[in-house]
């Protein structure tokens, strides 16, 4: 068996380098090669640059350096063949990453090990006709200004269920529904809740309300002759445009992404408090989750 190769997913324009370089060192320490997108290969010394169907083949592990966004970009690409991800937080609200920089020596060595637990996350796969896309948050259609709105007949299983007209249409994973399909008005759903919810934005006849569907279930929606030119927003990024007479098919991959948690309970009250300020009522001991260790240390202690 070769050595152990760990894969670095950089923010595609935050200097990363210092944490990037910890991670390369320590490595080096424990006889793992590190992998780094040939993209990328002047943005951190010591790794090995290769292609990014190569590194998705070899490693054996992710570590993600930035927010959600990178994270959802690690996890896209190794949904073929689904290895551990671990995030390092360098972003703002994330909600997938887990660890701080300053946690970064602890976590480490546990990563290489193996001691930590998986978050299994589903993902959608989608079928424009034109392309293929993988989305772990949503996929979304949305008008362009000055060219139309979303008029679209959904269909669920082969079966005609009804149609939207609306400014923009969300299919989202439970574990997106905190992200844009949350805004526009859909539930919160559990990520241990397997599942597909489907919001309309801005709806103005049709079907207005949020729809949850089985993961069992494909989606299937048609763009009627007096739809809009939609764009593609796969996890917040614009691929292609559909427009009248096309079809957007969506199925859900189960267990595509395997996220590293070193503390989950820990994580989970981190994530609650988040949401909290997005949109819930926040209580104060539940604000001092996000309070750098030592900081919250000297508060218990002054409290004691």
């Amino acid at each position: 068996m070769g050595a152990v190769q760990i894969a670095l997913v950089l923010h595609p324009h935050n200097d990363v380098t210092e944490v990037a370089e910890r991670a390369v060192a320590f490595a080096a320490r424990q006889g793992v090669e590190v992998l780094v997108r040939a993209a990328d290969a002047g943005r951190v010394r010591g790794a090995v640059p290769v292609g990014a169907d190569e590194l998705a083949a070899e490693c054996d592990g992710v570590l993600s350096l930035g927010g959600d966004g990178t994270m959802l970009g690690a996890l896209r690409m190794v949904a073929d063949r689904p290895v551990p991800v671990l995030g390092v937080h360098l972003g703002n609200l994330g909600f997938l990453v887990e660890v701080t920089p300053a946690e970064l020596d602890e976590a480490l060595p546990r990563l290489v090990s193996g001691d930590f637990t998986e978050e299994p996350h589903s993902a959608l796969r989608i079928d424009t006709g034109g392309g293929h896309h993988v989305a772990f948050n949503d996929l979304a259609l949305a008008r362009h200004p000055g060219r139309g709105t979303v008029d679209a007949t959904l269909s669920v299983n082969k079966l005609s269920f009804g149609y939207y007209r609306c400014d923009a249409l969300v299919v989202a994973t439970p574990a997106g529904s905190s992200a844009y399909s949350y805004a526009a008005g859909g539930p919160l759903v559990s990520p241990s809740v397997g599942g597909i919810v489907v919001t309309p934005s801005a709806p103005m006849s049709g079907i207005s309300r949020p729809l949850v569907l089985a993961d069992s279930d494909t989606v299937a929606l048609e763009l009627n002759p007096r739809s809009g030119v939609l764009a593609v927003e796969v996890d917040g990024i614009g691929w292609a445009d559909v427009g009248p007479g096309d079809h957007v098919d969506v199925s859900v991959q189960p267990d595509a992404g395997r996220v590293v948690r070193l503390d989950p309970d820990l994580h989970a009250r981190r994530s609650r408090v988040k949401l909290s300020l997005l949109d819930l009522p926040l209580l104060p001991e539940q604000l001092r989750e996000l309070l750098p260790g030592d900081v919250r240390e000297r508060l218990e202690a002054r409290d004691n």
